[in-house]
């Protein structure tokens, strides 16, 4: 079961100070909580790239994002079953060669080149982050103490958003260096001349994830090579009647209402970035130019970062269900701020939920696995496939703002963020099922 089925792994009784080899392993997870954070902040380099390159409209260039993030709901759930059958160590090699195939199957769509084909390759390296997603988050979890899970798991995070931070102007750099001349020399270019240069510029992508795809086929060797150690917690070990052998993940409420947290959650935080542009551009919050807009993001995606490692220290003394509860009342007051003022309160006020956003998911997560075992596995899955909400809550959010204006559109992170506090503060709770 779970991690004891690596022959590689050394024996090591779960412990709750962990030790050397403990802190060794998590180094080693937490290089993949960056690359998936990279990885997936390249999205946003991906989609004005594709809309230039075959002449699309907003609702097929957001195609991009939503493949994605739809891989999450079709291969979580069975991703927390592989975790059962080989255990944590292998589904991380499998998740890393399976995103180093979706990497791969970018130059071929490049070349061809096709939208489709770049939406398959999103999807099977999306595929492959959440197979890594479901084994890593949940190892982290369980590598030492149960009460300092939530601060590891907020600790690798950072590193995760480290990996956000760097991700769009790297990306930007490799891939988006031509676009302004595509922008500029486009009318006095012939329809096939045209044609043909926008082939060319296809072509952008496939160094770019060539070099990422070596890179995560030697991870893939180094984690597979690795000895991790093995935790008895993930096999036998209940300390509680949570998560008993042969039971259903589906009777456990706080597994439940932790996914439904994850849902919301994702939708908020990817459906405020995804508006920060164009609130700010609108005349009666800031009227900002784009350009002037886009300098602004940063500071909302970076505020992330700054939390988690924060939260990692006050998550090391203070009760993981309170601290999530606390930022998602601050969290939800300042969005109703910002949709009630204007100016710099609006700008900076919805800019500082990036900081109070900081410990939901690993909290969150932390909170639904807790108590488990041998159901850890599956668990993880359910709640990596809750990641969808990044999908549909955006899209509603939208529908939202045709309707009622951008401004007021906000009220439906507000809902969000009150859930979340409910969850900290009683959905958490662990009731034994009957």
């Amino acid at each position: 079961m779970a991690i004891t089925n690596v022959s590689s792994s050394t024996k090591i009784a779960a412990a709750p100070s962990g030790g050397t080899s403990y802190r060794s392993a998590f180094a080693m997870v937490t290089t993949l909580f960056f690359t998936w954070g990279f990885l997936t902040s390249l999205n946003d380099i991906l989609i004005p790239h594709l809309k230039a390159v075959f002449d699309l409209n907003y609702a097929k260039a957001l195609l991009v994002q939503f493949a994605f993030f739809s891989a999450y709901a079709a291969f979580g759930v069975p991703s927390g079953k592989v975790v059962e059958w080989i255990g944590y160590q292998r589904t991380m090699v499998l998740g890393l060669f399976t995103m180093g195939l979706g990497a791969v199957l970018f130059i071929p769509a490049a070349m061809a080149p096709s939208f489709a084909l770049f939406l398959t390759a999103l999807i099977v390296l999306a595929a492959g982050i959440t197979t890594l997603q479901v084994a890593a988050n949940p190892y982290v979890s369980v590598l030492g103490s149960p009460q300092t899970a939530a601060s590891r798991l907020n600790l690798t995070q950072a590193f995760n958003s480290l990996g956000t931070v760097i991700g769009p102007p790297l990306g930007g750099w490799l891939i988006l260096r031509q676009a302004a001349k595509t922008f500029e020399n486009a009318e006095n270019l012939s329809p096939a001349a045209l044609h043909a240069y926008r082939i060319q510029q296809a072509a952008a992508v496939k160094l770019p994830y060539l070099a990422i795809a070596l890179a995560l086929i030697v991870m893939g060797l180094a984690i597979a090579l690795y000895k991790f150690p093995r935790l008895d917690v993930t096999k036998d070990y209940r300390p509680t009647k949570a998560g008993e052998k042969g039971q259903s993940i589906w009777r456990y409420r706080h597994v439940l209402l932790g996914a439904v947290g994850i849902f919301v959650y994702v939708g908020a935080e990817v459906s405020i970035g995804s508006f920060l542009i164009n609130y700010f551009n609108q005349p009666d919050i800031a009227g900002m130019t784009a350009p002037v807009a886009a300098n602004y993001v940063p500071f909302y995606w970076g505020g992330l970062m700054v939390g988690r490692f924060i939260g990692s220290a006050v998550l090391q003394k203070a009760s993981p269900g309170k601290v999530l509860a606390l930022c998602a009342v601050v969290a939800a007051l300042l969005v109703v701020v910002s949709m009630l003022s204007f100016g710099h309160l609006a700008v900076w006020s919805i800019l500082l939920v990036g900081l109070f956003n900081a410990i939901m998911f690993p909290t969150i997560f932390t909170l639904g696995i807790a108590e488990m075992g041998p159901l850890t596995g599956e668990a993880s899955g359910l709640l990596v496939t809750a990641i969808v909400g990044g999908a549909f809550i955006p899209e509603i959010q939208g529908v939202l703002a045709d309707h009622i204006g951008i401004h007021h559109a906000f009220v439906l992170p507000v809902l969000c963020y009150l859930f979340i506090a409910y969850y900290g503060w009683k959905g958490s709770r662990i009731i034994q099922p009957v």
